[in-house]
């Protein structure tokens, strides 16, 4: 499998308390960071939808096989008398777990109306390739691997 959701029960229930109870104690809405991902080719293409997000407070860090990206959408002025505050926001962190088929030092990063793209190719050692075959007669055949 080329991408894997990691799981840690623990971080859940972590990030489900704050979900449901928020930093403050009070009822908020689940802090999300919608993704989308696909193959094209011998490039994986990762999509995060992230309206309202300072370029400059994107935290993309890579260890291993895990790609996180965090991020940070600011609270609004508590001042101000709010109507409706639907959108979340604070810190939004996902993590993304890859397959070693995946060239996770050539990944490249973009981000462009609130959408952050990752280019991860594969790994030139993953790419099909030709391997030659020796018959008796010491002629080659070329068949794929």
């Amino acid at each position: 499998m080329m991408l894997v959701r990691s799981t840690d029960p623990f971080r859940d229930l972590d990030r489900l308390a704050q979900q449901v109870f928020g930093s403050n104690g009070t009822l908020a809405r689940p802090a999300v960071m919608p993704m989308d991902a696909w193959r094209d080719g011998d490039t994986f293409h990762v999509e995060f939808d992230l309206p309202g997000v300072d370029p400059d407070s994107i935290d993309l860090d890579v260890e291993r096989n895990v790609v996180t990206v965090k991020a940070q959408r600011p609270d609004l002025d508590e001042k101000a008398e709010m109507l409706a505050a639907e959108r979340p926001r604070g810190i939004f962190s996902r993590q993304l777990v890859l397959g070693d088929n995946l060239d996770t030092g050539r990944i490249a990063a973009s981000y462009d109306s609130g959408v952050l793209t990752l280019l991860i190719p594969v790994a030139e050692a993953a790419k099909p390739r030709k391997i030659s075959i020796s018959r008796n007669s010491e002629e080659r055949q070329s068949i794929n691997a």
